[in-house]
């Protein structure tokens, strides 16, 4: 069986990494921007959950349409999702397999205690949601000028 891959840029790879640093140590989540499982860009979303952002990420309908919107305007689509997973394994969790959809990609990076990101995976929902495959996960230079262009909401 062959691996789903994603691609992503150097650049955006840092970002998002950053990202989880920065929100350290709560979870960081966001939407991943792009064609052809290749991600240009990505949007920065508020963690909103009310069940504590220490250990859960939710992505409201406002937040969700702000990065369809956001795609558009860059001529992409959305590809998928990230968000950090502090003092955890970047392995998706119970929580994360019960919020998904099959169509889309899944980026998980974990961020130690040090406040550090480091490793980072991608993630696809079974068809039949009965849980994730590991993907590869690859760095490559996207064209597009909006690279790593990230909102903050």
């Amino acid at each position: 069986m062959n691996r789903r891959s994603l691609t992503i840029s150097d650049r955006v790879d840092q970002e998002i990494r950053a990202h989880g640093q920065q929100t350290y140590p709560h979870e960081c989540c966001g939407a991943l921007v792009g064609r052809d499982n290749q991600v240009t860009a990505f949007v920065a979303l508020p963690n909103t959950t009310e069940e504590g952002p220490r250990r859960r990420f939710l992505v409201r309908p406002a937040e969700y349409r702000e990065a369809e919107r956001r795609a558009s305007e860059l001529g992409a689509e959305l590809v998928g999702f990230y968000h950090s997973h502090p003092d955890h394994p970047a392995r998706p969790s119970q929580y994360d397999l019960d919020h998904a959809w099959p169509t889309f990609a899944y980026i998980i990076v974990a961020v130690a205690g040090d406040g550090l990101a480091g490793d980072m995976t991608v993630w696809y929902l079974k068809n039949d949601r009965s849980s994730f495959e590991e993907g590869s996960l690859h760095h490559g230079e996207n064209s597009h000028p909006d690279t790593a262009q990230a909102i903050h909401g």
